[in-house]
Formats: C-alpha cells, sequence, structure tokens
C-alpha cells in the first residue's frame, strides 16, 4: 500500500507527523529515503516528538550514528540511525544494526541504502522529496503483506 503525505510548510510537520503515526500500524523499521536536505531529519524529530519524545531531537545522529529516544508518555524506545558517513555494511554489523532492527523498537533510518542487504523484509519505505514550491511530499510505502 502507497500513502502520500503532503508538507507544505514547516508549520505543518506536526500534522504530517500524525498522519504518518495513523499509517505506521504494526511496523516498527521505517526507512527514510531522500536527497541531502530533503528534510528526513526534521521529518524524524517532528515524528519523535508526536511519538512522546519531550527531550528535542535537534540534530540528525551523524556523529553517534545512532540516537536513542524514549516516548514520555508511552515509554517506547526509539532508534534514530543516520548512515550517511557508514563506509561498509561491516561497519553496519560492528555497531550491532541488525539487532536494533530486531528489538522491536521503532527504528528510524536515514541512508538506508547503506545496509539494504540486512534491512527486514517488512520495512516500510519513506521517500521524502522536496517539490519545486518547497513543500514536501513523503510516499509511504509498506510491504505487500
Amino acid at each position: 500500500m502507497t500513502t502520500k503525505i503532503l508538507i507544505p510548510s514547516i508549520a505543518d510537520l506536526d500534522k504530517a507527523a500524525h498522519e504518518f503515526i495513523e499509517l505506521m500500524d504494526d511496523a516498527t523499521v521505517f526507512a527514510f529515503y531522500g536527497e541531502m536536505g530533503a528534510g528526513k531529519t526534521t521529518f524524524i524529530n517532528a515524528l519523535s516528538r508526536a511519538l512522546g519524545v519531550e527531550d528535542d531531537p535537534t540534530s540528525s545522529p551523524s556523529f553517534a550514528i545512532i540516537n536513542e529516544y524514549r516516548s514520555d508518555t508511552t515509554a517506547e524506545l526509539i532508534y534514530h540511525f543516520d548512515l550517511y558517513r557508514l563506509e561498509n555494511l561491516e561497519e553496519a554489523f560492528d555497531i550491532g544494526v541488525e539487532d536494533y532492527l530486531d528489538s522491536g523498537a521503532l527504528c528510524f533510518i536515514e541512508w538506508p541504502e547503506r545496509i539494504a542487504d540486512i534491512l527486514p523484509d517488512d520495512t516500510v519505505r519513506v521517500d521524502i522529496r522536496e517539490l519545486p514550491d518547497g513543500s514536501r511530499e513523503l510516499t509511504v510505502t509498506s510491504p505487500e503483506q
């Protein structure tokens, strides 16, 4: 199933995050694809806030590769991956990425193409692109069941 969410401006991020949450169902691994600057980190931060993370995750976890958040409302664990600096799949294994993916916690992954070979079959694909007017469009594709 494929669904599109339009984000006309930054002021609409929270609304879009709540729309996205309605689509999440029981999925736990979400792979965010998009060009540099498309808004992956910004949307994941809005999504984390909508899920109850009160500490403002204002930056990409580029230096840590994986940031861990916990929802203050549900105590749910959320992992935010930024794999941009990952050189190869071996590095992913070295930091235990597959353990995170299998943990049952929510995993939001930027630059998932770096670990495409080990993404679970039930990973939800999220494409983010900037439209000519500066708005963003999310295309959410759930795997076939």
